[in-house]
């Protein structure tokens, strides 16, 4: 790894917002998953929840999610149960729904810990989901259509987030606790040995200034240990 590679990471490491989430409930099209993923790493954000029946779009969020290496996804099979997990961890949830009581989205202070709901491309959130939120937020249009593309809308709603964080001094210092921070360097730094530890059950090791394993003999040593053990047993 270049000295420029690994200070990138730190720098990306840095920004990343713990309290600033996206929750997709249902939204199935690859392209539009793929999209709303990428505006999240563009902003900041490291953890995104997705609401996957059994239908088609646990495939596609295979398909579109499995690109993007730089956001922890998480699944759920329903978008009552995702709201009361995020919001168990201190955020307020807002939906992208229209409804009487819905701000435009630049009058909400997304300086607070904030998950954004976004629901399926042609139907929405849906009612329970819509029931279950703290609020709703509107993209306020112009023209003839009713509403923007999700993707799009992802990205209008969340800019509007990334500035106000900006403005308010959040990507200024790093916000992840320290086993976080550590945890997810090393996935990012050599994703291929995150995946044998992760098979074979080894903590991650620690790395040194260069971003390299900081004692990789030993390191080697338990791995091949760790899977002589597993094909023993297999």
């Amino acid at each position: 790894m270049t000295p420029e590679r690994y200070r990138r990471l730190l720098d990306t490491l840095d920004r990343r917002q713990p309290d600033l989430t996206v929750i997709m409930e249902g939204v199935h099209k690859p392209h539009n998953i793929a999209a709303v993923v990428r505006t999240c790493d563009a902003v900041g954000i490291l953890d995104v929840h997705a609401v996957l029946p059994e239908n088609r779009a646990k495939v596609a969020a295979g398909i579109a999610m499995g690109s993007q290496r730089w956001i922890n996804l998480h699944k759920h099979n329903d978008g009552v149960a995702a709201i009361e997990q995020v919001r168990a961890q201190g955020m307020q949830v807002l939906a992208a729904h229209f409804s009487d009581t819905a701000l435009p989205y630049r009058e909400v202070d997304f300086t607070k810990p904030t998950a954004l709901l976004l629901g399926t491309e042609r139907f929405g959130v849906s009612e329970a989901a819509g029931a279950a939120v703290d609020g709703h937020v509107i993209v306020p249009m112009m023209g003839m259509v009713a509403s923007f593309n999700v993707s799009v809308a992802a990205a209008i709603i969340l800019s509007e987030a990334c500035e106000q964080r900006r403005a308010a001094g959040f990507y200024d210092r790093p916000r992840l606790d320290p086993e976080t921070y550590r945890h997810t360097l090393f996935r990012w730094a050599h994703p291929k040995l995150a995946g044998y530890c992760d098979r074979y059950g080894l903590p991650y090791p620690e790395l040194n200034d260069s971003g390299e394993v900081r004692h990789a003999t030993r390191f080697n040593a338990e791995l091949a240990a760790a899977k002589a053990r597993r094909e023993a047993v297999s």
